[in-house]
């Protein structure tokens, strides 16, 4: 009886991070501790002071801070703080991510050495048997291109960039060199471009943040997954609302929202009972970073209308709080899609541009008209479990009923 209580993943279904170690993922879990005023869920669903052992390497001292922030100036203010914006290193092969042709389980005790090609050890660690070594690589391009990035990024927000570089670490010492090398070739006048280290960094974010102001957090991949998941989760109850925009070396670009972690407890209520509690905001949010994007290279009237069309629509998404409800018999995904698209087709039946105002406006008009019949039709699928024919790769066509299941909605999209 005097034993620790153990954190709970699922108390409903008694479920520890025992059972599945991935569900227990530092970056996640930890930032609602700190949203939870320390605690975890008990077997009972309670929630209990939480003691939580994170080794240092792993970037404990975030945490660490994240927390001591917390007992000194009490929970934030999801109405007035500010928000963080990551710019993170990622590399052909993510910096510190994806190593694996480096990473290795020795099968004796020995040493281990990294060496260079004339022959000079760079490193040596004394291992025993068992152990997994890791080496982590950066590689040139994509740190001048993470560089490049910044100081585009600083000068278009005009707010405070700081990269999460510590000189007293090997590595961060080492990227520091470079990144000092090539800012040298950049105009960063009147830029706010700083370096700290963790702790550092993490106090200065969190006072601008409490004051309601954004900062820019410049990080390898590593802290990038751990500020992404923390400060969405303090301000908006999930990461799954986070946008990723990826720049890619070669002029493309990769938009994408968050929260894979989130995905699998999802799919499981959506298959027992048809209800998908999926926010789609980030996607939304990523479509319109997207069709941005293409206007950057492309100047088309066109295209730049459904942009500004999609921005209204994403407004009202927000605005009328159309996120889907977490039970079945709520509205869900399904209906935050109908809702978005009804709100698009609105604005550009509004919009400047006169020939797809003329498309529109009939659309519009019949997804408002028809609004209770579709909801009506969305619902009616609400409890009755679904067979998608796959987890990983489930069949289109049985996906595409489980998920189109309006016959008023398809009729109204599939005639535009």
């Amino acid at each position: 009886s005097d034993a620790p209580k153990i954190a709970m993943v699922d108390s409903d279904k008694g479920q520890t991070n025992f059972n599945a170690s991935n569900d227990v993922i530092i970056d996640a879990s930890m930032p609602v501790v700190v949203r939870e005023g320390g605690k975890q869920w008990d077997r009972t669903g309670a929630a209990l002071e939480t003691v939580a052992v994170i080794p240092d390497s792993t970037y404990a001292m975030f945490h660490e801070e994240m927390v001591a922030d917390c007992v000194k100036n009490g929970q934030y203010d999801v109405s007035t703080m500010g928000t963080m914006q990551n710019i993170g290193l990622m590399a052909q092969k993510a910096e510190e991510y994806g190593s694996h042709p480096t990473t290795f389980e020795l099968a004796e005790a020995g040493t281990v050495t990294v060496t260079a090609e004339d022959g000079t050890v760079l490193m040596s660690f004394e291992c025993d048997a068992g152990d997994i070594w890791r080496m982590s690589r950066t590689k040139d391009i994509p740190i001048r291109d993470w560089v490049r990035l910044t100081v585009e990024r600083t000068r278009i927000e005009g707010i405070p960039a700081i990269f999460w570089l510590d000189e007293n670490r090997a590595h961060d010492a080492e990227v520091r060199k470079k990144v000092d090398a090539y800012l040298a070739d950049y105009d960063t006048d009147g830029l706010d471009i700083q370096f700290m280290k963790v702790t550092d960094a993490t106090r200065f974010t969190n006072e601008r943040i409490r004051r309601g102001e954004n900062t820019i957090a410049v990080t390898g991949n590593v802290l990038r997954d751990h500020l992404t998941d923390m400060y969405p989760i303090l301000e908006l109850g999930t990461s799954a609302k986070m946008l990723s925009i990826v720049p890619l070396i070669a002029g493309g670009g990769l938009y994408e929202t968050g929260a894979g972690g989130s995905a699998p407890k999802h799919v499981d209520q959506f298959l027992a009972e048809g209800h998908l509690r999926w926010d789609s905001l980030g996607e939304f949010l990523a479509l319109a970073e997207s069709l941005r994007f293409i206007g950057q290279k492309h100047d088309d009237a066109k295209l730049a209308a459904l942009t500004a069309a999609l921005d209204i629509a994403n407004e009202g998404y927000l605005d009328n709080n159309k996120e889907p409800g977490r039970k079945c018999g709520q509205p869900d995904n399904k209906a935050s899609h109908f809702f978005v698209a009804q709100y698009w087709a609105d604005a550009l039946a509004k919009g400047d541009n006169a020939e797809l105002a003329a498309k529109f406006a009939p659309v519009a008009a019949e997804l408002k008209e028809k609004e209770a019949t579709i909801m009506e039709e969305l619902l009616a699928v609400e409890g009755q479990p679904q067979d998608i024919g796959g987890y990983f790769h489930p069949n289109d066509e049985l996906a595409e009923k489980a998920m189109r299941p309006s016959a008023t909605l398809n009729a109204i999209i599939d005639a535009i």
